[in-house]
């Protein structure tokens, strides 16, 4: 059959055509892959390509809040294989593992894993720059160090239960390193280079860094001052007493920020593998609950002034050592009673019927309100991992006994810190804030402040008047009463004993207390609330102003003169026993012949030197406080 050649033609232009649209799509395609896929296509090929060595950022910096470093960060590189570029498997394995003190096998299973990367845990994790040295100089393909850091405490077991610790990934664990550990981590980097299916790197495709961002430095309001005296004290105390724990907190009162903490048994950060997990995960001045004892009598005071239950210095109260309550006898730690007293003089001999009866006088409902205000019952809010709320009787479970016991600090229990938290409301005008140690945070760079933690308030909760009469009952306490071995000569310091028996299923133990004192200063405008709580002190009578009282002291007297804030002489004249030596006012010797001096210095030992007969210098001042049988230097010189 023959075609025409109008047919041929047609089915020519429809060939033509067919395959001009062909090549369109083609060339459109192609346009369309290389100018709009291509960037998306070759990272794709790229991603199959690339093998990551990481690089991990400095974990941020933990400080004081004058900058000193309490925990920051010491090189420590990790081995890390690309086991497709290993080129003799048995000869790098052996060489591995003769450096890294392992066996050859496990060596072995390293570089012959089927995977992009592999490091190898934990031989190779966080090594000595020596053994990485040694790596290096070996020249192994596919062995590389990746740069790595390793967690560092400069003082050891300095403050350790507050900063905790981190693990082998830097990621934290306990304490502030575990309660900020976002901020703190900081964002990986990595070096990215490219290789082919068999595992051999592209010499044409550039590496690519990506740069590490390091953690956020965290500055906290713990001052090293403080803190280093207070862990000076419970050394003393611990090697004194041999306690079965103790605890110290130091607080601003005017703000919530925590200025020391530390506690017993205590550990090294660093080392906390060879450490019992019930020492480092206990951290006992947010953790502890117990019963206070008398130093929640200031609580209980607090109330009766705020409701004008009582006037401290009118109203009197006769104590013949102890009280009946709801068919139960309640006593006086002093047998026999303190007879006829004031309310001051009740909080002076911390006299538990005188307490009992504030309570009657306030009625279950008010006294339970009141120490609710304060912050009993629930926490703090401390920026501290597993604080405890402690121990309140339920309301309508508060009988006349339960009444009574509460008001003087017994059956109930409650945590340092909410002592603490609550002794700083009641002194410093009345109003309770949440204690906290972060501070503020800065770049690690630029060293500029990215977030600043700002004092938070939560209530009033009694009036600055109240507040006024609680810091002079308080101050006599320390002048006259039971807490006379806290008293500082030169400072106001105002405080409570407290001593509480320790309660083992459901019985008080005998001879076994939780000794306690709180310590103010200055009693009259406070910088600094000082809490210590011992915990069965051997060798010795088991009262709160007889082993705590004198450490509160210690710490008042050298904390506040790191601080700053300088000796007076308004306060408050102790009243001596037969136990204190008494204090002389230094006379002025400047210009005294030196046959007048034995005149001047009857109570006092003189230390000369020098030529002549004229006193020109002495040590110390003219009006200085010393003991009796101290010694006064002085300079001779002529007229």
């Amino acid at each position: 059959m023959r075609v025409s050649g109008v047919t041929v033609r047609k089915r020519l232009l429809i060939v033509l055509f067919v395959g001009i649209l062909i090549f369109s799509i083609i060339n459109v395609r192609l346009g369309y892959v290389q100018f709009v896929l291509g960037d998306t296509l070759t990272e794709q090929a790229k991603s199959l390509w690339s093998r990551n060595i990481p690089f991990e950022p400095k974990r941020g910096e933990i400080q004081d809040r004058n900058g000193v470093e309490l925990a920051t960060n010491k090189s420590a590189p990790s081995v890390l294989i690309v086991p497709r570029q290993i080129e003799d498997p048995v000869e790098t394995a052996e060489k591995l593992a003769a450096v890294l003190n392992m066996s050859k096998e496990k060596a072995y299973k390293h570089v012959t894993k089927k995977a992009a990367s592999e490091r190898i845990n934990p031989e190779g994790r966080k090594i000595s720059h020596e053994k990485a040295k040694e790596i290096r100089a070996l020249g192994l393909k596919g062995v590389y160090i990746a740069e790595d850091s390793i967690r560092y405490y400069p003082f050891g077991s300095y403050l350790s239960h507050v900063l905790g610790f981190a693990g082998i990934d830097n990621q934290g664990l306990t304490g502030l390193e575990a309660y900020y550990d976002k901020q703190l981590s900081g964002e990986k980097g990595a070096v990215e280079f490219y290789s082919d299916a068999k595992g051999k790197r592209m010499p044409n495709i550039a590496d690519d860094y990506t740069a590490p961002v390091d953690g956020l430095n965290l500055k906290l309001t713990i001052d090293t001052k403080v803190q280093t005296i207070l862990e000076r004290e419970l050394d003393l105390a611990d090697s004194k007493y041999n306690p079965d724990g103790m605890i110290a907190i130091a607080m601003n009162p005017k703000n919530g920020e925590v200025l020391g903490m530390s506690s017993r048994p205590d550990f090294d950060p660093t080392n906390f593998k060879n450490v019992s997990a019930d020492v480092y995960n206990r951290n006992l001045p947010v953790w502890s609950a117990y019963e206070p004892g008398s130093t929640f009598k200031i609580i209980t005071l607090a109330a009766a002034l705020e409701e004008k239950k009582v006037d401290l210095a009118k109203d009197t109260f006769v104590d013949d050592g102890s009280i009946e309550v709801g068919g139960s006898t309640l006593h006086c730690w002093k047998r026999g009673g303190h007879g006829e007293q004031t309310f001051l003089e009740v909080v002076q001999n911390s006299c538990n019927p005188g307490f009992v009866e504030l309570g009657e006088r306030l009625g279950k409902e008010k006294l339970f309100d009141y120490i609710k205000d304060f912050g009993f019952g629930q926490k703090t809010g401390i920026d501290l991992q597993g604080e405890s709320k402690g121990i309140l009787f339920n309301l309508d479970r508060v009988g006349p006994v339960e009444q009574a016991t509460t008001a003087f600090g017994q059956g109930v229990s409650v945590t340092p810190i909410q002592q603490v938290a609550a002794v700083s409301a009641a002194v410093n005008g009345g109003t309770l804030y949440t204690p906290h140690i972060a501070k503020e945070w800065t770049d690690p760079v630029t060293g500029k402040v990215v977030k600043k933690q700002a004092p938070e308030a939560k209530r009033k909760v009694i009036s600055e008047k109240t507040s006024e009469q609680i810091r002079y009952a308080l101050e006599s306490v320390v002048a006259k009463g039971s807490g006379k071995g806290a008293y500082v000569e030169g400072y106001r310091v105002g405080g409570k004993t407290g001593t509480a028996q320790k309660v083992k299923d459901g019985k008080y133990l005998e001879n076994n207390h939780i000794v306690s004192f709180i310590g103010v200063a200055p009693a009259d405008d406070p910088e600094l609330v000082v809490y210590v709580a011992v915990d069965n002190p051997k060798g010795t009578v088991q009262f709160g102003g007889v082993v705590a009282a004198p450490i509160v002291g210690n710490i008042m007297e050298d904390s506040l003169r790191a601080m700053g804030v300088k000796p007076r002489k308004d306060q408050i004249e102790k009243e001596l026993t037969w136990l204190d030596t008494p204090m002389i006012d230094t006379p002025d010797l400047v210009g005294l012949d030196k046959k007048d001096l034995r005149e001047q210095l009857v109570d006092l030992k003189i230390d000369a030197s020098g030529k002549g007969d004229v006193v020109v210098k002495q040590s110390p001042k003219a009006g200085t406080k010393l003991k009796a049988g101290s010694t006064v230097r002085i300079y001779l010189g002529e007229k």
